[in-house]
């Protein structure tokens, strides 16, 4: 783990050396600074001055905002933000509104756009999925949620009467979707990992073989992180009488879609295979400072969802409007500055970090889980709901998870898992502590509860 630099935010965190209830006191007071500093910036934000608010004031109220941010930073463990990032080059920009309205590829009558740098970035996804530029379409979205919006409308398109599949892991969006379009969406069944069961599948997709299929595919859910088997749905699909034309698969890619084509083996998306569209989100491993995300699908579709427009002198091809021209060129120098190598060894870190955090866990008595070309390590829920805050944890039901970014080190991860430890201590001398059963989340072999780690 040597080989693994240490980032400058951790060297804030604190270095616990006590133990047992001096060390949760300390706990606490580290908490109690963060509801202090978020009640004092929340009772300066009243807009409600007749006349403008003086630039002194104004500057005293982002600075204490910034100090808030940073101490909550030196915690953010559980969502897939890739906090390790400067655009400081990129600050001259933000005087400018910049706009990309309409199809990247036509440009706009709006002369204050980024269209040229959003074509770059769309190629170089295009290459990593393997379609060529003439065959594909894209732009550059507000986030997942969008591309997800996108990709399944296209599919509904091409099949009016079809029917949407996806696993009960999906992203919320994905049935907030359905229903927005007024589609009917068969939820199917998961498997230990997360990954979509596709004997489920197979049964669902014959009970209705009368009608076309919509799939969802989740590229790493985002609870586990699970990645649905391609390969074994499209053999499912065509296993039940199902040709191409009759099926549209749309992937949803939002963190794991960028980091599989760089790990060894990892399973591949690709525009080779019979996919309509692909999504990620491009605040998540490539960490733009605001939500983004990247939308490709096949250039034969689109003509079903798009229009012109002569107002914008363009085509009305995007689910949005207006769209951010910040957006593409903070990911062009995202992509620019890191090159492939940089990009690869960002993977692999966060994969190492992944493996040494369940590593930690398991050895601790902890239960947890990692899927294969995962970053995603799931473990027993904590029983305090302050201890997941202070970390900033995503919880659901029994299980918790860390999303181990380019942001997180080993000493943050070294740390999380003292205090979770001193935590446990306390919750047992309150008697509040009950080892958890995780086995129906992460499976009975990694679970560390008393019936199952005794088997183990």
């Amino acid at each position: 783990m040597a080989l693994i630099p240490a980032l400058h935010a951790t060297e804030l965190l604190p270095r616990v050396v006590s133990t047992g209830k001096s060390s949760i006191k300390k706990q606490k007071f580290q908490t109690d600074i963060q509801e202090k500093l978020q009640t004092d910036i929340e009772g300066k934000l009243a807009i409600t001055e007749y006349s403008a608010e003086s630039q002194p004031n104004l500057a005293s109220i982002i600075s204490h905002y910034l100090q808030t941010l940073k101490h909550y930073n030196l915690r953010n463990l559980g969502y897939p933000t890739n906090q390790d990032f400067n655009y400081d080059p990129l600050h001259p920009l933000l005087d400018f509104h910049l706009n990309n309205a309409g199809d990247p590829f036509l440009g706009s009558s709006f002369s204050l756009n980024s269209t040229s740098f959003e074509v770059w970035v769309l190629n170089w996804f295009a290459s990593i999925w393997e379609i060529e530029k003439s065959e594909y379409w894209g732009y550059v979205t507000s986030g997942g949620t969008e591309g997800n919006l996108h990709g399944i409308l296209v599919g509904r398109e091409q099949l009016p009467d079809g029917i949407l599949y996806t696993s009960q892991d999906s992203h919320y969006s994905i049935f907030k979707i359905a229903i927005m379009y007024r589609m009917k969406c068969v939820k199917v069944r998961t498997l230990i990992s997360g990954e979509i069961d596709c004997a489920d599948l197979k049964a669902q997709v014959l009970a209705h073989k009368e009608k076309p299929a919509i799939i969802n595919l989740n590229i790493g859910t985002t609870m586990k992180g699970g990645i649905d088997d391609l390969d074994l749905v499209i053999q499912t699909l065509e296993d039940c009488g199902f040709t191409p034309d009759r099926y549209y698969i749309h992937c949803d890619g939002a963190l794991s879609g960028i980091m599989l084509p760089f790990l060894k083996q990892a399973p591949r998306i690709t525009f080779k295979k019979p996919i309509g569209s692909v999504t990620i989100s491009g605040h998540k491993f490539l960490g733009c400072p605001f939500p983004c995300g990247i939308l490709l699908t096949r250039l034969e579709y689109m003509n079903a969802v798009s229009k012109d427009v002569e107002i914008i002198a363009s085509r009305d091809a995007t689910i949005t409007g207006s769209r951010s021209g910040h957006a593409p060129i903070f990911l062009w120098y995202a992509l620019k500055r890191r090159g492939l190598v940089g990009l690869q060894n960002e993977v692999q870190k966060c994969i190492m970090n992944a493996q040494y955090l369940q590593n930690r866990l398991l050895h601790a008595g902890i239960g947890a889980m990692l899927n294969k070309f995962s970053n995603v390590v799931v473990f027993e829920r904590p029983l305090d709901y302050n201890f997941s805050r202070r970390w900033n944890l995503a919880c659901n039901g029994n299980i918790a998870h860390v999303v181990v970014m380019q942001h997180i080190t080993v000493q943050m991860l070294d740390s999380f898992v003292h205090e979770f430890l001193q935590e446990r201590s306390i919750w047992s001398e309150e008697g509040r502590f009950q080892p958890i059963c995780v086995a129906n989340d992460i499976g009975a072999a990694n679970c560390a509860c008393i019936l199952h780690h005794s088997i183990s």
